[in-house]
């Protein structure tokens, strides 16, 4: 048995004639009789009672009609589905993430407005170290990835930068830069006796060396922004971080001061494979970066 008997029979037990029936499935009548000819040959069963004039179900028809149904319907959800992942409108995007791309919300207002867009797309976040983030997307284990830039990618990835924001200093309260100091910006200069507790991003505490004229004195690396802010806090030297952290988060004992001079230009970049093939997560590459 195939799909175009079952296509037939449903024809034939719709319209209860057989003229109109071909008509209706754009085949010629004597075609449509061999297939019904054929269905009935395969079931080993009568499925239609018919004269000249008439054409009645048979109770072998009236038993397969609701599972000829239930047949014709399945198929056509699978080829529904089948489209709509040709699409990239159904399926599973993995996305790997630094911590500083909730801060700014980018993740966020993307990850919303795909949903809304494709809520049959499931969507799973994941945060990671951003060193492995590269190696995770090339392996395949991620399907995209938010990080900050400057980093090392291998040739296989693009980086498509999505936010500008700028480094900023947090400082302890108790500093001399905390809650009594009058000034406006820090002079990187200043920092050069300074221990730099390092974010995962460390191209703004280097940056902010190279400007100040000094080797930065590198401290405890703990991991996320929240953690970096908390050794500050504690008294264990002070931080070059990004402006989402102030923006977004108040950390009791840290205080954030804008350095001077030209703004440190800190960006955050969606990542993905260079020949992306997977219609699903090219759907999602377009969202975000519609020129992609």
């Amino acid at each position: 048995m195939e799909l175009r008997h079952v296509r037939a029979f449903l024809a034939v037990a719709e319209e209860l004639h057989f003229a109109r029936a071909a008509e209706r499935l754009g085949i010629a009548p004597p075609s449509l009789t061999v297939q019904i000819h054929d269905l009935e040959s395969n079931l080993g069963a009568t499925l239609f009672n018919r004269t000249k004039r008439v054409v009645r179900l048979s109770p072998a028809g009236e038993a397969f009609l609701p599972a000829a149904q239930a047949v014709l319907a399945q198929v056509e959800r699978a080829e529904s589905i089948g489209r709509r992942a040709g699409r990239g409108e159904v399926g599973r995007v993995e996305i790997g993430y630094v911590g500083s791309a909730t801060y700014a919300g980018v993740l966020q207002s993307h990850v919303a407005a795909f949903r809304r867009a494709q809520p049959a797309i499931e969507i799973v976040c994941t945060e990671h170290k951003m060193d492995a983030l590269p190696d995770l997307l090339v392996e395949g284990h991620l399907d995209l990835a938010f990080v900050r830039l400057p980093m090392h990618l291998p040739a296989a990835l693009r980086a498509r930068v999505v936010v500008r924001d700028r480094f900023c200093l947090a400082v302890a309260t108790t500093s001399r830069w905390g809650e009594g100091w009058r000034g406006k910006r820090v002079d990187p200069a200043e920092l050069a006796q300074e221990l730099f507790v390092l974010p995962e991003q460390v191209a703004g505490t280097l940056e902010a060396g190279r400007r100040g004229g000094f080797t930065p004195r590198l401290g405890p690396r703990p991991g996320s922004l929240i953690s970096v802010a908390t050794y500050v806090a504690l008294g264990s030297g002070v931080a070059v971080v990004p402006s989402a952290l102030p923006d977004s988060v108040r950390i009791p004992g840290v205080i954030f001061r804008e350095l001077a001079g030209k703004p440190i230009v800190s960006e955050i970049a969606v990542l993905h494979r260079h020949r992306e093939r997977h219609p699903v997560v090219t759907t999602l590459i377009r969202q975000i970066v519609p020129a992609a």
